[in-house]
């Protein structure tokens, strides 16, 4: 009779995992989670045929968790704002898991930054409609610019080279959201993008 494997699926995930946000997705091999669980390689080649497979779980970890971050996002008086804040404090947070979610995306996997743009206009659209009186389209282009603005910040924090303090990114994200409001609603074309740029700076650079 074969021995008894000493660990059960989830204790090895929940392994790999802690190597990960220790050390990034890079340093998970099978060498360094048989030396953090104790034990050979065989217990995990019980469940995994590969580590690329340990590794999709690792990022289907990481998918929920983000989740759980953006539901709580939502929660918030102005939802769009809540899941921003969220999302930076993903990045804060959970950076190694951010990098493998929106900054490593696998050949042929799911997820990615898109992806994670996608879900959240899905989830906070109605909210942005109703709270600035937008249409839907006109509701996701605002949202996908301030995403983007967000996307700059959450960048420089995993990578260790944002200088912004949490004040002062508030205070920047403020200035392009109530920009780009103003820009939605004021001025003709803006949303469908046949607005006349040139007329319009022209007219700005006069004042």
């Amino acid at each position: 009779m074969p021995p008894k494997v000493k660990f059960q699926k989830e204790e090895i995930v929940n392994a790999a995992v802690e190597i990960t946000r220790e050390k990034g997705i890079d340093a998970l091999t099978a060498r360094e989670l048989a030396s953090k669980l104790g034990v050979s390689t065989r217990p995990i080649f019980t469940y995994f045929d590969t580590m690329e497979q340990l590794k999709s779980e690792v990022r289907a970890y990481a998918k929920e968790l983000y989740r759980e971050y953006i539901q709580h996002g939502l929660k918030a008086p102005i939802s769009n704002l809540g899941v921003g804040r969220q999302y930076l404090r993903f990045a804060k947070e959970e950076p190694e898991l951010y990098k493998i979610l929106y900054l490593k995306k696998p050949d042929g996997s799911t997820g990615g930054a898109m992806e994670a743009l996608k879900l959240s206009q899905e989830l906070v659209r109605d909210s942005v409609m109703k709270k600035y009186n937008m249409d839907a389209v006109t509701a996701d282009l605002y949202f996908r610019d301030l995403w983007l603005v967000s996307y700059s910040f959450t960048t420089l924090i995993v990578t260790g080279e944002c200088p912004y303090t949490d004040e002062e990114i508030s205070s920047i994200f403020t200035r392009f959201s109530l920009s780009l409001c103003k820009a939605y609603k004021e001025i003709p074309g803006f949303t469908d993008g046949s607005f006349d740029k040139d007329a319009i700076f022209k007219e700005l650079v006069k004042k």
